[in-house]
């Protein structure tokens, strides 16, 4: 048999026993995939954040990655009640203000277009930075950015990588 003949045949007993279907191999090459159906209280629970019994407009994603999957969750809450909400979250570090909406092209891999919303880095007076590092479990790393909505309520933003 030649070489030729050889690595053919080869390549044909690897393939046909991959087992897997056409539809399979579509599926793996569509990482990374946003799941359907996700909850914020399951987002939640994988960031290891408690959601606060008075948020509003609860909003979350889960893309699956190659290695690591993206976590996004958002929602509206007092702004009298922020403070504490972020006092448990336990940053290490101060969180910083940033009072202009940063002069750079942001396209984060998880955006939080996919919830409807504005990058928050796109925003005027956010305040945010990481909150754990390492983290618990899975849970590799996770970001807070806080921004008023209006006088009364703020939107947390809470971006993690699993």
């Amino acid at each position: 048999m030649s070489a030729g003949a050889l690595c053919l045949a080869v390549f044909a007993a690897l393939t046909a026993c991959s087992g897997g279907t056409a539809r399979d191999a579509d599926a793996r090459t569509r990482v990374p995939s946003w799941k359907s159906g996700v909850t914020p209280s399951e987002v939640g629970e994988l960031m290891h954040v408690s959601i606060p019994d008075e948020a509003t407009d609860r909003r979350a994603a889960h893309q699956n990655g190659f290695q690591d999957d993206g976590l996004l969750l958002a929602f509206t809450m007092p702004t009298a009640r922020v403070g504490a909400f972020l006092t448990r979250l336990a940053p290490e570090q101060p969180l910083t203000h940033r009072a202009e909406a940063l002069t750079r092209s942001v396209k984060p891999m998880t955006p939080f277009a996919r919830l409807g919303l504005k990058e928050p880095e796109t925003l005027a007076d956010v305040r945010g930075g990481p909150v754990c590092a390492p983290c618990a479990g899975e849970l590799n790393s996770l970001e807070v950015a806080v921004h008023p909505v209006d006088a009364r309520r703020s939107r947390v933003y809470l971006r993690g990588v699993d």
